[in-house]
């Protein structure tokens, strides 16, 4: 158990470069894991250690979450880095379901960006303790005092500084500790030796605002630390340091840090904090359900003697064979031993089992509580739960969003054909974000995903990784189909041609859903005295489900629907499962018509960064594009636009901005919501939809 505490299980998540990668970097050299560091914009042969893949080293983006096993002072931390692209989200969603903890990184100048609203979104709904750390001190125009107002406004986090800057931007010297009250600065070549002396006399009149504010909010959380300040008494470093980390796993405070990675200034306190206030497996409740008592909730513990719960959270094809990513929960996974994924049912044995650092492995006989490892050919899908003996369980499965926008794909030759189907598989089943589905009219293959970058990288992996020539068509935006008012319906499905028939009559109403529903679809089962018999039920629903998944207005996907089974039919000798499912389907068609369907877009949150002499032009054009201008914010020569922008009007968009500004602005977009189509444009998609599949036929 003494080893089990020492453990910490953490990422490093962020809005689009705000220096995670190069955090990461920093981190593996002063834990001696590496022993030259690398930049992100190297590149090549260069490139930091944790974008192993040649398309990250040449964009100089992390498109790939990567793990890693590194040790600070005698703590063990698996340290996972997580792409700050919206396009990629489902390596930080499936990354964060397994961590224990994590680091949010921002921007000193950025500040909370779009992403950052995912990132807090994504740990608030796994319940992940973080750490803030304002990266790019460095930086003209870095302001740490406005990125604590937004943490607090924007995130509606409780963020307590812990450090105090000495400098900022090219006069950033190092950080105050406000806890133990030194001066610390990073010398020698690469900021490796931590030196702390006496607070400088310019500053201790502000060091002594900012720990009298930090005591003020933790004292909030330990009654003793309260009484003590009331009778105005020390606060020892131990009361301050026990309470900083129960705050911070309970998610009462979310502790901030400061400091430059790339100028190697502030990483070793930011690795002294982990250690100290995020949690270890044993600090974190995890639980399962129990599917041989009815599913019921059941805790896990971090014991390595219990039986083993395990969680394969990612997956990657290699060249010999599949590499399962697993956290181990609760027992031990041992080599050679035979475990039982949950899911399947099947029993499985595990050959092999590594530690992974990045892209290389190193082999290891055996995993306990906390572990992060991955499994060497094993069959297992996303998600799945691996059981010991003597247990039953699942896990919560990882939250995956849909795709928002779609591209068709067409192998040059047979032999492209199948050197792209085996690629479109293999991506598939490694992200559960992207989706491969063929057109039935045209028999076109249709790849979907999160965005345009998304798409682009797996264009560019099949052609490089499994040389499928392909030509790809215009991008299409994936349109929804849902009711505006409610309809009823009273269908009767009555089929006589010989022998026994098929008869289901079911009536009830379409009711629309209001937007941001959490769920697009659900089904009210209002039947009594028995008017439809209890077998035949599921089968109604299962017909409407199949009616959602081609609207009758041009052909989309239907959402905001709830369907209310309230009364119906059926024969004793002709009714069946099939015909209840048939009225079902038809029935919804019937209602849906009725219930004056409109078309649904998805709407993205775009945020623009750029010199203020571009402002209108940029402004001006995302207007536009149907753009609603939510609020523009002024930063020395910067500006920021945030807005909310249809995804039809955006294809090409980086091009656009690029242009207007001279190549210096910078934007980053995810998907916001989904949102009706004006009347007139509306018609115009449908008519061009219908053209389109009129000139298939």
């Amino acid at each position: 158990m003494e080893k089990i505490s020492k453990i910490r299980n953490i990422g490093i998540s962020a809005h689009i470069d705000s220096g995670k990668t190069t955090l990461s970097e920093r981190i593996l050299y002063y834990c001696g894991r590496i022993h030259r560091m690398q930049e992100v914009h190297d590149g090549g042969e260069g490139g930091a250690t944790m974008d192993f893949m040649d398309l990250e080293r040449e964009r100089g983006i992390t498109i790939k979450s990567a793990a890693t096993q590194v040790a600070w002072q005698g703590q063990c931390i698996n340290l996972i880095d997580t792409p700050g692209h919206v396009d990629f989200t489902v390596e930080v969603e499936r990354s964060l379901r397994v961590l224990d903890g994590a680091i949010m990184v921002l921007c000193a100048v950025g500040g909370v960006q779009s992403q950052s609203f995912t990132v807090d979104q994504q740990m608030k709904r796994y319940r992940v303790p973080r750490i803030a750390f304002v990266n790019k001190m460095d930086r003209t125009g870095a302001d740490p005092e406005r990125v604590c107002r937004e943490i607090r406004e924007k995130l509606g986090l409780n963020v307590v500084p812990l450090q105090l800057n000495m400098g900022l931007a090219e006069s950033f010297q190092g950080v105050i500790d406000l806890i133990t009250m030194e001066a610390l600065t990073f010398e020698g070549d690469d900021g490796e030796d931590v030196v702390r002396r006496p607070i400088p006399a310019a500053c201790q009149a502000a060091a002594a605002k900012a720990r009298h504010d930090m005591l003020d909010a933790l004292s909030m959380y330990d009654d003793e630390m309260t009484e003590r300040l009331l009778d105005e008494q020390p606060v020892d470093e131990e009361m301050i340091r026990r309470t900083i980390r129960e705050a911070t796993i309970n998610r009462d405070i979310v502790p901030l840090m400061m400091g430059s990675a790339f100028k190697n200034k502030g990483v070793q306190p930011l690795l002294d904090a982990v250690c100290d206030y995020l949690p270890s497996p044993l600090d974190r409740s995890s639980f399962a359900r129990d599917h041989d008592n009815a599913g019921t909730e059941v805790p896990l513990a971090a014991d390595p003697d219990a039986p083993l719960v395990a969680m394969v959270y990612k997956i990657t094809d290699e060249p010999f064979g599949q590499l399962s990513y697993v956290r181990v929960y609760q027992g031990r996974l041992v080599k050679g031993g035979q475990y039982r994924n949950a899911r399947t049912n099947r029993t499985l044995r595990v050959g092999r089992i590594v530690r992974m650092h990045a892209n290389d492995r190193q082999d290891i006989t055996d995993a306990g509580p906390g572990d992060i490892i991955a499994l060497l050919a094993v069959d297992c899908a996303n998600g799945d739960t691996l059981c010991g003996e003597g247990v039953n369980y699942s896990l919560e499965s990882i939250f995956v969003a849909n795709p928002v926008i779609s591209l068709s794909v067409t192998p040059a030759s047979n032999a492209d054909q199948e050197r792209m189907a085996k690629a479109l598989g293999r991506f598939m089943k490694e992200d559960p974000t992207f989706r491969v589905s063929t057109d039935p009219q045209t028999s076109e293959t249709i790849i979907a995903g999160m965005g345009e970058l998304h798409l682009d990288i797996y264009i560019e992996r099949m052609r490089r990784e499994y040389r499928a020539n392909v030509t790809v068509g215009a991008p299409s935006v994936s349109y929804r189909e849902a009711p505006t008012v409610e309809a009823k319906y009273d269908y009767r499905h009555k089929k006589q041609t010989g022998g026994s028939g098929q008869f289901a009559h079911v009536v009830g109403r379409l009711i629309p859903l209001p937007p941001g529903y959490e769920s697009p679809y659900e089904f009210e089962d209002n039947i009594t005295n028995g008017r439809i018999p209890g077998e035949y039920i599921p089968a109604v629903n299962k017909g409407f489900v199949a009616a959602l998944k081609k609207g009758p207005l041009a052909g989309y996907e239907v959402v905001g629907c709830k369907m209310c089974l309230d009364d119906g039919s059926f024969h004793a000798v002709d009714s069946s499962e099939m015909a209840f499912r048939i009225a079902a389907r038809d029935a919804f068609a019937e209602a849906f018509r009725k219930a004056k369907p409109c078309l649904m877009e998805p709407v993205m949150k775009v945020e623009v960064e750029m010199p203020r002499e571009y402002q209108g032009s940029i402004v001006g054009d995302l207007n536009s594009r149907r753009g609603i201008i939510l609020e523009t914010e002024a930063r020395d020569t910067c500006a920021v636009v945030r807005a909310e922008v249809p995804l039809a009007n955006m294809f090409g968009y980086a091009t656009v901005v690029r242009g207007l500004s001279k190549g210096m602005a910078t934007f980053s977009m995810e998907m916001s919501h989904y949102a009706r189509v004006p009347a007139k444009l509306a018609e115009e998609i449908i008519a061009q939809r219908r053209e389109k599949q009129a000139a298939r036929k």
